[in-house]
């Protein structure tokens, strides 16, 4: 079964970025959504910025077998064991991109007001060409993307509810991605992003 016959291959130097506007996940869209709204144990998190505390744009929770840290969280995530939701989309997203996931971020963006700044996720226990598999839910946003070495080369993809993201090979090294603020949103988007912690990642096939 050619589970990509709608995939889009974004065209982006030093890249690899496949979006998939409906993939079969095992579970609709809405039922998802509704139940991850309810089973996500939300958390607000903390970042450090120079010497100051303040609270993330967004709530987030952190799940799998491994502690995860980021350089700017002012603590460490512990992780929660994945529930059997989880565990079957995990499963599912192995499948669908020929590779292992050991960890997952989610984050409730809970309106327009709630966002995810510039970065890219290459922290060092991801591996130098890691696989991030996106899912993303409810509220449709705006995901944009620019070089790392040249701010001027963008691109700019609405995610849309129940879509996949899978960002592969150097597109960490080479491109930085976000969520802006918008004004156009009021609606509640779920975004969950599985990746393999630990242990670098193998390359999608897709």
């Amino acid at each position: 079964m050619d589970l990509f016959n709608e995939t889009r291959r974004l065209l982006l130097e030093g890249a690899e970025v496949v979006y998939h506007p409906s993939p079969d996940l095992g579970v609709s869209p809405d039922n998802l959504f509704e139940r991850l709204r309810e089973e996500i144990i939300w958390e607000q998190h903390s970042v450090r910025i120079e010497d100051r505390v303040i609270p993330q744009p967004r709530l987030s929770s952190w799940y799998g077998d491994v502690v995860h840290t980021y350089s700017t969280l002012a603590q460490i995530l512990k992780p929660h064991p994945f529930t059997p939701l989880l565990e079957m989309l995990r499963q599912r997203l192995e499948e669908i991109c020929s590779s292992s996931f050991n960890s997952m971020l989610a984050n409730l963006y809970r309106s327009g007001d709630d966002a995810i700044g510039w970065h890219s996720d290459d922290e060092k226990e991801l591996g130098s060409n890691p696989v991030i598999a996106s899912i993303s839910l409810g509220a449709e946003r705006r995901f944009d993307l620019r070089r790392r070495d040249d701010h001027s080369k963008t691109v700019r993809l609405v995610l849309e509810h129940g879509s996949l993201l899978i960002m592969s090979g150097a597109t960490q090294r080479n491109w930085q991605h976000g969520v802006a603020r918008t004004k156009q949103v009021s609606g509640e988007r779920i975004n969950l992003t599985f990746r393999l912690t630990g242990a670098g990642g193998r390359k999608t096939s897709l």
